[in-house]
């Protein structure tokens, strides 16, 4: 019987290596193997062999039968031919190993696996075998029991850190006890980590370098003991590229912010993968490390990298039923002068459809550069000049910004910035009239990001506090603004079709008086991006002459997001929002609410956003229903 053939009780082989992660061996069914290794006999192609498959479980375990049919290519590709009769034998014979790693990983060690084509097994067929109209295949499967730890040991376990950037997350630990079910992965993931622990603790070569792992059928236990080899000690040695063609190739290492010398750390290999996806220049780069560590201790790098074109042009649009339509474009150099240097033009024009009177649209043009790796590879200039005529219903702006400071990235999550930052803008509006202001000052802040994705987010924290101390010198007025904000992300389901998200905004401007205020200094709310539906910056403080700025700002937002598809999401919200006269918020103010629901097209560079809300407190310039569309989540 094929159950002889494959649940013997002998040691098994795990591999395990430094990243990149090589396929893991347990009784002789590799796992973690990549696309390419699993699907090569598979990719046959010939005359279109159409099929009819019938899984069949024993035991009647709903849960089992996904697990097995989620293995089996056979099942998962059901709904169309197979590539000819020899790839239909060849995707059977593949198969039996799927689904005998899927029998593993869920801890049973003696199942029973049959696969026939036409009423023949499946591994006696030759590769010419013809079979004519549609086959028959049958799956039949007996999981046979479910196995538990007899015994669950790691040897030779690396000592506890001193640094707690060492430690490495064991989720396996509790389940790699005597008692608990001896799923494959846990040995797996305990090997891992057994290995990872000592890599992370400078030493690169660490391997499971003896184990043993037996299945007693007649007990139905597994004993799995591992024995870790941690090597050598190692230190970083010399990082040399390769693949450079403008850039400098030593300001490349350097940016990797890995020093000779210092403790090997994977934590420190994956920071450098890190900076250098943010230059933004390379196509591809990896970083090898190499094979044997020298006499001396240290371990040399190599880092491949492939530079993308020089230049890149991008376009985008948004449009709601309030603000109309926005286009916008911009042009890329991203390697000035060899050491990633970026300048970015850039265009825009909104609020077309509003009106077609070219005066009354909105226009933004200019330019940022950016110099990386000043002082730190973590720390870039970054100085830009942008010149702006903004028609909003509030007032009109036309004006030029300029500002000029550092931006600083701390860790993975954590970042800072800090600029000065000069400009001149007249302003036109119905309640205050025509106004010119001089300002110059600080924008400084830090940012928080722990989302799994920056687009369409299903865990983490996104949290910004920003402070803006500047002097304005046509009044002769010293003010400063705060604005923090924090949003978070939270699945409710392993596989993130539901996504609770929420978000919280608050601000406040200490010192002028509103009249002698620039009003973009000043807090608005409403539309796609605030409180939907409601017009844009339509939610400010009445005055006799019409809504202006206030000093003070909180808003709230939460979504219930759910995939009805893989590319199809439905979304349900709800907008808060109000501005405040005082610096200090009053929360006997107006609040204003709104409510609605949306769509999403999940697409490769994120989802494509259509909203409609409704308002419930609606007031004058306010829409009955607004609808926005965009890319990207609205927060």
């Amino acid at each position: 019987m094929l159950r002889r053939l494959i649940a013997v009780s002998v040691p098994a082989l795990i591999l395990l290596a430094p990243p990149p992660a090589e396929a893991f061996q347990l009784f002789g069914i590799k796992f973690f193997e990549s696309s390419k290794d699993q699907s090569e006999s598979d990719d046959i192609i010939g005359t279109p062999q159409p099929y009819e498959v019938e899984l069949v479980v024993a035991g009647e375990d709903k849960e089992l039968e996904e697990r097995f049919g989620s293995a089996s290519s056979l099942w998962r590709g059901k709904d169309k031919p197979a590539s000819g009769a020899a790839g239909l034998i060849a995707a059977a014979r593949g198969d039996y190993r799927r689904l005998l790693d899927a029998s593993y990983a869920a801890g049973r060690y003696g199942p029973s696996i049959s696969i026939t084509i036409n009423g023949k097994e499946a591994a006696s067929l030759l590769p010419d075998e013809e079979f004519g109209g549609s086959a028959r295949v049958r799956i039949n499967i007996d999981p046979g029991p479910s196995f538990v730890f007899s015994k669950a040991t790691v040897e030779n376990r690396a000592p506890a850190p001193t640094n707690r950037r060492d430690r490495v997350d064991d989720a396996n630990r509790e389940a790699f006890q005597p008692g608990q079910p001896a799923f494959s992965g846990i040995i797996l993931g305990t090997a891992r980590v057994a290995v990872e622990e000592w890599r992370h603790q400078g030493y690169p070569k660490a391997t499971i370098s003896r184990q043993e792992i037996v299945a007693n059928h007649d007990t139905n236990t597994v004993d799995a003991t591992l024995v870790v080899d941690p090597g050598r000690y190692a230190t970083f040695g010399p990082v040399t590229v390769n693949g450079t063609e403008r850039m400098d190739a030593d300001f490349v290492a350097w940016m990797t912010g890995i020093k000779p010398g210092e403790e090997y750390d994977p934590d420190e290999i994956q920071a450098a993968r890190d900076r250098l996806a943010r230059l933004g220049v390379f196509r591809s780069s990896r970083i090898e490390e190499a094979a044997q560590i020298t006499p001396e201790g240290r371990l040399p790098l190599h880092l491949y990298v492939q530079e993308r074109p020089l230049h890149r042009i991008s376009v985008g649009g948004t449009y709601s039923t309030v603000d109309g339509l926005g286009l916008e474009a911009a042009w890329l150099h991203r390697n000035l002068f060899g050491r990633a240097e970026s300048i970015r033009f850039e265009g825009k024009v909104a609020g077309i459809g509003e009106t077609i009177d070219p005066k009354k649209f909105t226009y933004r043009l200019g330019a940022t550069f950016t110099k990386p790796g000043v002082y730190t590879p973590d720390t870039d200039f970054v100085a830009s000049l942008f010149g702006d005529r903004e028609v909003l219903e509030r007032y009109t702006r036309t004006g030029v910004t300029g500002q000029a400071g550092f931006t600083h990235q701390f860790n993975k999550e954590l970042s800072g910035r800090v600029f000065a930052v000069g400009s001149y803008n007249r302003f036109e509006d119905d309640v205050f009239g025509e106004r010119e202001f001089t300002t110059a000052g600080l924008s400084g802040g830090v940012t928080y990001d722990s989302r799994d994705d920056k687009t369409d987010a299903t865990t983490g924290i996104y949290a910004d506090l920003s402070l803006e101390p500047y002097y304005e010198f046509n009044y002769g007025n010293a003010a400063a603004k705060v604005v923090g904000e924090v949003r978070g992300y939270q699945s409710l389901d392993e596989k993130n079709r539901f996504v609770v998200a929420a978000r919280v905004k608050a601000g406040s401007l200490m010192d002028p008086p509103v009249a002698e205020t620039p009003p973009d200094k000043l807090f608005f709310a409403g539309g796609g991006g605030s409180v939907r539906g409601y017009a844009y910056r339509n939610i400010g403080v009445d005055t006799p002459g019409g809504v202006a700025g206030g000093r003070s700002l909180i808003e709230g937002s939460v979504e219930l997001r759910a995939r009805v598809t893989d590319s199809i999401g439905v979304v349900a919200f709800a907008d808060a929002g109000y501005v405040g006269a005082d610096a200090l918020p009053k929360f006997s103010e107006d609040l204003r609410v709104g409510v609605g629901g949306g769509l999403r097209y999940f697409t490769g560079f994120g989802p494509i956003r259509l909203d409609v809300a409704t308002p419930l407190n609606r007031r004058s310039g306010d829409p009955s229903v607004a609808v926005y569309v965009g890319i990207g989540q609205a927060f």
